[in-house]
């Protein structure tokens, strides 16, 4: 009974030791472990090859342009020093206790359209400073900024996770992001300030000290003088494209369907183009304004795509995985057990993630694997969520991220940490936001019922 389903069993194993064992690029491990599901489920090797491609260009068609667009609109936020007129804006809202709750919220912000990487290696001098100027242990900062900037990696479009696991789950953007912003709300005070306080006992060694790290003088301003984007215009810049995706959700019930107002709510709210306007609108707002040239602009524009080039490629080789099953009729046979399996497709989802998340490290592999494989159960439950089981997916990627993930050594080597105490800072931090998003999604999906 359970034979179909032993190669794509033996597909996720290669995949796994392609990745932790072979260090090979998720990208090319993606490939072969599609290839290799397709021919040992007795694909021929033209038809592997066309429905990798297919599944590649299909999912590529609506989340490539989404990641690419986003990090346009990062980039232009970090590099016209939007981000860092959020985060001082944030940071003297209150006075020094209330800093680890302003950075990490101003960090949640900051973090809606940029890679998590590239907004954690631009903000971690802002980190130092403050730092200095409080008279704070570093990790005070540092653990709130990186909490707030992992709530928006992990929850909320357009950045990869949540992205592909709307796109292969047929979700609502708008919806996706409310529900996202719901959970997000609550996970960023329990694992930014809070979850700060609680585990600062654990370095009372250091709590007392400012900073106990140098960080280059260069690093912690913009490289030219340039005139700041208001506040305003930053804010509008971050927030139009899930504004207007959520306007779409919640105003086509409002019009009238065949009206004009119905066509223009679609087509503004569509993620590309709501995304698409808010570059356009950063263009001038962030960039013109600030004193940038066009040849600039321009520059900037293709250093901030660098990194998200290779995010890209893993997203569009997940999707020639997730073919790969359809191909094999896997995804069928899913489909048919999931009426007698009896287990929440939510709770499922997440588990998937979590478990292929500790294995290979990488939240978006994780995810895009785990997004492939509970598919086909989202469409033979009728009563699940889409816009919820995107959320327990891309949750479930977060969860504990150790020795085998960039994000853990990032976060070590920047705050020059040791493994013990890394495990005992950012690991339990985002194992913490990982169960969070999860309780999340199941208290929605009760309300919902």
């Amino acid at each position: 009974m359970f034979m179909p389903l032993v190669s794509p069993v033996l597909a996720i194993l290669l995949l796994i030791l392609l990745i932790t064992r072979l260090r090979f690029h998720p990208f090319l491990a993606l490939i072969l472990a599609a290839g290799f599901l397709g021919i040992a489920s007795g694909v021929s090797p033209v038809d592997t090859v066309k429905s990798f491609q297919k599944g590649f260009g299909g999912i590529l068609s609506s989340v490539g342009l989404v990641v690419g667009l986003g990090s346009m609109l990062g980039g232009l936020l970090l590099e016209s020093g939007g981000a860092d007129k959020i985060a001082n804006a944030f940071v003297g809202l209150g006075s020094q206790r209330w800093i680890p709750t302003t950075i990490c919220a101003a960090a949640l912000l900051i973090g809606l359209p940029h890679l998590f990487d590239v907004s954690f290696v631009m903000l971690v001098p802002l980190a130092f400073v403050i730092a200095r100027r409080t008279n704070s242990y570093i990790l005070r900062i540092g653990v709130p900024l990186a909490a707030g900037l992992y709530v928006s990696h992990g929850l909320l479009p357009p950045h990869p996770s949540p992205t592909l696991a709307m796109a292969a789950y047929h979700a609502d953007a708008g919806k996706t992001i409310f529900y996202g912003f719901l959970i997000a709300v609550p996970m960023a005070i329990l694992s930014g300030p809070l979850f700060t306080s609680f585990i600062m006992r654990w370095f009372p060694a250091s709590a007392s000290a400012a900073t106990d790290v140098a960080v280059e003088p260069a690093a912690a301003a913009p490289a030219e003088a340039r005139r700041l984007p208001s506040l305003p215009l930053v804010l509008i810049s971050v927030l139009l494209p899930p504004g207007l995706m959520m306007l779409r959700t919640f105003g086509r019930n409002l019009v009238d369907s065949h009206g004009m107002a119905h066509r223009w709510l679609e087509f503004v709210g569509d993620p590309i183009v709501s995304l698409l306007i808010a570059v356009l609108f950063a263009f001038y707002a962030l960039g013109v304004r600030s004193g940038f040239s066009l040849t600039q602009i321009q520059k900037i524009l293709g250093k901030s795509l660098a990194p998200a080039a290779g995010v890209i490629l893993i997203l569009g080789a997940g999707g020639g995985l997730k073919e790969m099953l359809v191909a094999t009729h896997v995804s069928d046979l899913i489909a048919h057990w999931a009426v007698t399996w009896q287990i929440n497709p939510l709770i499922l989802g997440w588990a998937i993630a979590a478990l292929i998340r500790v294995a290979i490290g990488s939240a978006t592999v994780a995810t895009v694997t785990a997004a492939g494989i509970v598919a086909p159960l989202a469409a033979a439950d009728p009563h699940v969520s889409l816009e919820l089981l995107v959320l327990a997916t891309s949750s479930g990627g977060l969860m504990l991220s150790h020795l085998n993930d960039s994000g853990f050594w990032l976060f070590k080597e920047y705050f020059k940490l040791s493994v013990s105490e890394t495990l005992k800072s950012w690991t339990l931090l985002v194992s913490l936001q990982s169960l969070i998003g999860l309780a999340g999604v199941l208290l929605i999906d009760a309300f919902l019922h």
